[in-house]
């Protein structure tokens, strides 16, 4: 049925069932047939990227649009933070072909490694994935294009405390994060136009956007050190970048109060917007927010 209708949202009208299931099942069926169920929109060629997931890898092949790139939101019960709200609308704006969420959509504090520090009163795990939950929903709301999601050290606390609490459930629905996020690709990496690689994390410091793609050779985007910034490289082989994808949370959030013990921090929050032209990433952009309520992008100041 879905060769035939080739869309969500047409094989949910045929059978009367809400497109969320549809998203659900499809991924099912990928996932055990190892295929890929391609989207087709004949309004909007660059809308049908071929993708295939490998081992955590996924592959895209976009010659022309955006890819919008988001981590470490951290989401936590409460109002959304600024980024957030500015994502939501720049999605809106540019209508990319792909968002990625790079990473640390889940928090997990109280199933960190680290000691509780003091009494402090951290949210539970079901408050926290009703949080993740409810955000992505807003940003399922108005992409029209691709989902992914990267896994994160964050994210991957839900599972690995599971694991040594419980390995008993192995294998059952349910006890993996992709489970509750059907529409979100999982993946460790993605491969753009085999120019660009998108991870969570690699090299750690001040440099590693420099470190990353001077050593891949390759444009790498990143999340993990909340930085948001660009460093371009150029070399025989021309023009590539280094990107940190900045921090979709409030850098001075109630996620980081305590282990921060209110200390000065060197991090943004915001996120990145990728553009390719021929299959050539351009130069990177970043959204940044400059006070609350207020992002900067492409030379203007948004109100959120």
């Amino acid at each position: 049925m879905w060769n035939q209708f080739k869309s969500a949202a047409a094989v949910s009208k045929h059978l009367g069932i809400d497109q969320r299931a549809v998203h659900k099942r499809r991924r099912k069926v990928e996932e055990s047939h190892h295929i890929q169920l391609q989207t087709f929109d004949p309004n909007r060629p660059s809308y049908n990227t071929y993708t295939t997931a490998v081992m955590g890898k996924a592959e895209i092949n976009l010659p022309d649009g955006h890819i919008v790139v988001f981590s470490d939101a951290h989401y936590y019960p409460g109002e959304p933070s600024t980024a957030h709200k500015a994502l939501l609308k720049i999605i809106e704006k540019i209508h990319p072909e792909v968002v990625v969420c790079n990473g640390d959509a889940f928090d997990g504090s109280t199933i960190s490694r680290h000691p509780r520090i003091g009494w402090d009163n951290k949210p539970t795990v079901k408050a926290e994935l009703e949080a993740v939950t409810d955000r992505l929903a807003e940003v399922e709301k108005v992409s029209k294009g691709k989902l992914y999601w990267c896994l994160g050290n964050h994210d991957a606390r839900y599972e690995t405390f599971l694991a040594a609490n419980a390995p008993q459930y192995e294998g059952v629905p349910g006890f993996q994060l992709k489970d509750k996020f059907p529409r979100w690709i999982p993946c460790w990496s993605i491969n753009v136009n085999g120019n660009t690689q998108i991870k969570h994390r690699q090299a750690n410091g001040i440099h590693a956007a420099y470190n990353n793609t001077l050593k891949a050779g390759w444009s790498v985007v990143t999340g993990h050190l909340h930085s948001l910034k660009v460093t371009p490289w150029t070399d025989l082989n021309g023009d590539r970048y280094g990107v940190d994808t900045g921090c979709l949370a409030d850098i001075y959030g109630p996620q980081f109060e305590d282990y921060m013990e209110n200390g000065a921090r060197n991090w943004r929050s915001g996120f990145a917007v990728l553009t390719y032209h021929q299959g050539k990433l351009m130069p990177p952009e970043v959204v940044q927010v400059v006070e609350e309520g207020k992002v900067y992008f492409r030379g203007e100041v948004i109100t959120c």
